[in-house]
């Protein structure tokens, strides 16, 4: 079996399909991914085939500082207009630019199965127009079915309409087949599609060559807090900075990471128990920690509800709001404003949730609950089934 990986050219959106192109890879099958060339380097030191198609955020013409602008601009709107921005940006920015790119792949490269990530929309449109079934891996806590259907189904009728496609308003070809989710139900309100299967997290984060520091071996005389705003909005340091802050008199080990393109030194001298490295892998240093701080990016909760941590969430763009609702309703996070992170807030938000062991428990429940799910090896299953007989699979 051929399986072609369609993602849009971000570290967030590879990461998390890393696991099962691996799983496929081990079960025997050929695998590739398909996105925009300046992402190859980093497609192919994962050890997958990359083949172009589409675009990246520069070609776009957005300057990535430029889109945490408006995104932050966007946190105090509604969420409808969140979800418009998101659409616009996804389905005409790059889909449409990359469909062209996905149909020339398949018709040389001749896949069995489409498999994207939940933001990428080219490869619907062309599996559809070539007959190739198309799967789907969960990578957001935007639920479109839920939050954002109407602006949705109006980019996607328009990018249909010009391949010749009928209009679909109730987006049924979004996940018409399978949706692969290592998140649990509980975490979406049991809204996603029918079609979607819970499956136990299996993390991706070693890209590079960075493992623990040796410094994490004398770690566990006292609570140690992790902070970090992901690969993307880590630019934004001075977040970074209100944390340190707030935070550099307390009786905690303080662990930052600013991300591989930001220089540690942006957040000047720190005391000893104030380590700032730029990039640690989560599934190694999370088990050590007893809180952490971040901006509410999907990958980064996955990886601390994995290992049962509660979390103070900043939302800063994208899904993140989302994220944070989620978290907040499942009452294993606190979310506090960009406005109003300062480091007495920060503080004192530490102290309690230190202090209070019910956000602890609640996110071990979920820990156990995301544990309790079927392995990724059922998902390889689900996806050989769905190469075979080329029919939808609603979860029994």
């Amino acid at each position: 079996m051929r399986v072609l990986f369609t993602i849009a050219p971000a570290t967030g959106h590879f990461h998390p399909l890393v696991p099962t192109a691996r799983a496929l890879q081990q079960a025997g099958h050929e695998v590739a991914f398909a996105t925009a060339e300046s992402f190859h380097p980093t497609v192919k030191a994962g050890g997958f085939l990359a083949f172009p198609a589409g675009i990246d955020f520069e070609q776009l013409g957005l300057d990535i500082k430029e889109v945490q602008k408006r995104q932050a601009a966007m946190l105090k709107s509604a969420p409808a207009e969140r979800i418009k921005m998101m659409a616009g940006m996804f389905i005409d920015g790059f889909a449409r630019r990359m469909a062209p790119d996905l149909m020339k792949v398949c018709e040389t490269w001749r896949p069995d199965l489409l498999l994207r990530e939940s933001t990428e929309f080219a490869s619907i449109v062309v599996g559809e127009m070539l007959g190739i079934p198309c799967a789907s891996i969960q990578v957001g806590g935007v639920n479109i079915a839920r939050f954002g259907k109407e602006p949705f189904a109006q980019h996607m009728d328009l990018f249909r309409a010009d391949h010749g496609l009928p209009p679909d308003p109730e987006l049924t070809a979004l996940f018409r087949y399978l949706n692969l989710s290592f998140m649990p139900a509980s975490y979406f309100g049991d809204s996603l599609p029918s079609t979607t299967h819970y499956l136990k997290l299996a993390v991706f984060d070693q890209s590079g060559s960075e493992g623990l520091p040796p410094w994490t071996s004398s770690l566990g005389s006292r609570p140690v807090v992790y902070a970090t705003l992901g690969t993307v909005f880590n630019k934004l340091v001075h977040h970074l900075g209100s944390v340190a802050a707030g935070l550099r008199d307390e009786p905690v080990d303080l662990i930052i990471t600013v991300g591989r393109d930001v220089d540690p030194a942006q957040l000047g001298p720190q005391p000893p128990h104030v380590h700032v490295e730029r990039y640690i892998p989560q599934s190694l240093l999370l088990p050590r920690c007893d809180l952490v701080i971040m901006h509410g990016g999907y990958n980064s909760v996955m990886s601390a509800l994995y290992a049962g941590l509660p979390m103070i969430i900043v939302p800063l763009g994208a899904d993140q709001p989302m994220n944070a609702q989620a978290c907040a309703q499942l009452g294993v996070a606190r979310v506090v404003e960009p406005d109003a992170l300062t480091p007495e807030a920060i503080r004192q938000h530490v102290r309690e949730l230190l202090k209070d062991g019910s956000y602890r428990e609640r996110a071990r429940r979920f820990q156990a609950e995301s544990l309790a799910l079927p392995g990724i090896e059922h998902g390889v299953a689900l996806l050989e089934r769905l190469a075979r007989e080329k029919q939808p699979i609603p979860r029994d």
